[in-house]
Order: structure tokens, then sequence, then C-alpha cells
């Protein structure tokens, strides 16, 4: 397959700053400087920023008003949207030859010029092994994490590797209540069911999709998780759940020494004596 051809949905600048036979080319990172030096530390070298986006537009649905429900047309689209930005963000650290993205940050843009538009993007600093090993997942796609990179350090050094960055996401309607309940817990302390299983269901359903992406990818594990609540512009009623975490399976024994007591050479506290 042609180079042209392979990476079809990077736009041509791109390529041209993602070019490393270029003699232009030096790379682009959003890593401090301790992770910078960690990163190194841990066996990687940056190659370079990457970053994916979409514009999408987000359709429409109807919910009962006293029903609690998913949201279907909304929970996919928000999945299909960052799923889009994920995959062009893989194909800039493709057209790297990078082994994995590290410091995955994805956010979420409402645009301006339409209430149902949103912008998706995924950006992170594309690194490759230092010994050439390979770290691609079984899917032969980059690794991608959202750690950053001091606890990427910790985590290689204890013998455990990222795989991919998982996440599940429910769009979910939260049933309004009526009238006469309103008025019937007016000055009493009561739970309100409703709202609880709603908003306790809406965060399960984002979870189980987070953890069988996981185990897709056979994963021994999810580190790092979030969980995030959003109601973006569709009121007060309709609530999104994101969670998002680092997969990660086990791949040699830790090497990462106890810590230990260390004294400054000053003394500045009289402890010399």
């Amino acid at each position: 397959m042609e180079e042209s051809e392979k990476y079809r949905d990077i736009p041509a600048d791109a390529l041209a700053r993602l070019d490393r036979t270029s003699d232009r080319y030096v790379f682009t990172s959003d890593l401090s400087v301790n992770e910078f030096v960690l990163v190194d530390d841990a066996g990687f070298e940056p190659l370079g920023l990457v970053m994916g986006s979409s514009i999408y537009h987000i359709g429409y649905q109807a919910a009962q008003w006293s029903q609690n429900q998913e949201m279907t047309v909304l929970s996919q689209a928000m999945y299909n949207a960052r799923e889009l930005a994920m995959t062009r963000m893989e194909e800039e650290a493709d057209a790297l030859k990078a082994d994995g993205v590290i410091g995955v940050r994805l956010e979420v843009k409402h645009a301006e010029w339409g209430q149902h538009l949103a912008e998706f993007i995924a950006i992170g600093t594309a690194v490759r092994s230092k010994d050439g090993a390979s770290h691609r997942t079984i899917k032969d796609k980059p690794f991608t994490s959202d750690l950053s990179g001091q606890d990427f350090w910790t985590l290689m050094k204890t013998g455990w590797r990222p795989v991919s960055l998982v996440m599940g996401s429910c769009v979910y309607h939260i049933a309004h209540q009526s009238m006469m309940a309103t008025l019937r817990q007016v000055g009493q302390n009561r739970e309100l069911t409703v709202y609880t299983q709603g908003l306790y269901d809406a965060r399960e359903l984002a979870m189980e999709r987070m953890q069988s992406e996981g185990a897709e990818l056979r994963a021994a594990g999810i580190v790092g998780v979030h969980l995030h609540e959003n109601h973006h512009q569709w009121g007060a009623h309709v609530v999104e759940f994101f969670a998002v975490g680092t997969s990660v399976v086990k791949f040699g024994p830790s090497s990462l020494q106890a810590p230990g007591l260390v004294l400054p050479l000053n003394d500045p506290i009289g402890w010399g004596g």
C-alpha cells in the first residue's frame, strides 16, 4: 500500500511535520522536563507530538419525561467521535514508526457555529523503544496511555507496560419527578431512588464498556481510571458518564529499588552532632 493511501486521513502538512527524513525534522513533545528524563530512563525516546481530530454532528433523541433510560443515539455518537480522533492520532504515530503514545489527552470542545456540533481531540507524545523491542497491541497498533511520564516510568520499572487507552461512554436521561412526588418530600429526609438508580445504572454501563475494551485487548487490568460526568449542552436531566483508563499487562519482574533514607550533606538540622 502506498504511503499516501495508508495515511489518507492525515493532512499533508502533518505528514510533512512527521517526516523524520527531512532536514527540518526535530522531535516535539508536551512532556515536562521531568517526564522527558524519566521516559528516557524507562528506555523510550520521544518522536513527536501526535494528534487526531473529529468534528462530529451529534444527533437528537427524545426521552420519556418520567423514565430513566440510556440515550443510545447520543452514547454511540460520543463514542464514535472519540474513536475517530484516537484512530487518527494512532495513524500519526504509525507514520513516525512509533511503538506507542503516552500522556494522551482526550478533549471535547463544543463548536460555536452549531448547537449540535463538537470537536473531539486526541493528543499525546509518540515514543519508540530504544532497544528495538515491540510494544504494540495484539491488533498491531501503537500502545496508548494517559499516564504521566512519572507514572509511565514507575509502571515500566515494576514489570508492567501499557496496552491501550480504553474507554466507555453512556449518555443517560434521568427521569423527572412529578409535581405530587416533589410536594410529598418537602421538609423530609428521604432518598430519591429514581435519581439514585439512574445515575448508578449509567455509571455501571460506562465502566462495563471500558472493562470490555480491556478484555478484548487481553489486558490484565486497568489503572488510572477516571470517571467523568458532563451535561455538555443537553440540559440538566441528560448526562454523559465517560470512563477512561490505561489497560496494562505484566511483561517481566520488577526492577524498582526499595526507597532508602537519604541525609543531606550540609546537615541543616544538626543530625551530625
